[in-house]
């Protein structure tokens, strides 16, 4: 099973005090969470050790490999604490400049090439993650991935002496609430789901 080190120390975990830490929901006579990954709710089932999102009409999908990575870590290691309104880069953050870099740097590459000519193109898309644009770069938006873990994207216009670029920004809390390498995959999954709305 994909994570079992993950769910067997969630199972440990108190259900409701879990839930008050991580924002979100235990419904314990279906000994299950209910959270909120990328503006789209997802079912944690404890019993079955299984993690769906909740689609149209009831439909049910299973949360791929980075989904669950996400929230199963989240769970664990969400801490209550306020955010701190001081962004950081990925590099400032505990850890962060040993960590992301390499096959582990952010995948700010992608975000360039769907919206550095069209930086605008980012505004447009803010209903469907329940961001809020921002005043950063030519453009950018704030959207939670998770309840406690807003991400901060910006994207500044390519010209002629200049390529296109793009950054994401954290809360400096970021690295309490969730390990480095689930904070990557959450980064990954906002990156590609950005991108897939513009194709």
């Amino acid at each position: 099973m994909a994570h079992e080190g993950l769910w067997e120390q969630l199972i440990k975990l108190g259900g409701h005090a879990t839930a008050r830490r991580a924002m979100c929901r235990f419904i314990s006579d279906q000994n299950r969470y209910i959270i909120n990954l990328l503006n789209t709710e997802f079912v944690v089932d404890l019993s079955n050790r299984e993690i769906f999102s909740i689609q149209a009409r009831s439909q049910q999908k299973p949360a791929d490999f980075l989904q669950q990575l996400c929230l199963l870590a989240y769970l664990i290691n969400a801490q209550d604490l306020p955010l701190s309104d001081k962004l950081v880069r990925g590099e400032e953050l505990p850890g962060g400049q040993f960590f992301f870099r390499g096959v582990h740097s952010l995948p700010t590459e992608k975000l360039e090439k769907a919206f550095g000519e069209h930086p605008e193109a980012l505004h447009r898309i803010v209903k469907q993650f329940d961001a809020k644009p921002c005043e950063f770069g030519d453009a950018s938006i704030q959207l939670f991935v998770l309840p406690r873990i807003p991400l901060i994207v910006v994207i500044w216009k390519g010209d002629e002496e200049f390529e296109p670029r793009a950054s994401v920004l954290f809360d400096q809390t970021a690295a309490a609430q969730i390990p480095l390498d689930a904070l990557l995959a959450a980064v990954s999954l906002t990156v590609d789901a950005l991108v897939k709305i513009t194709e």
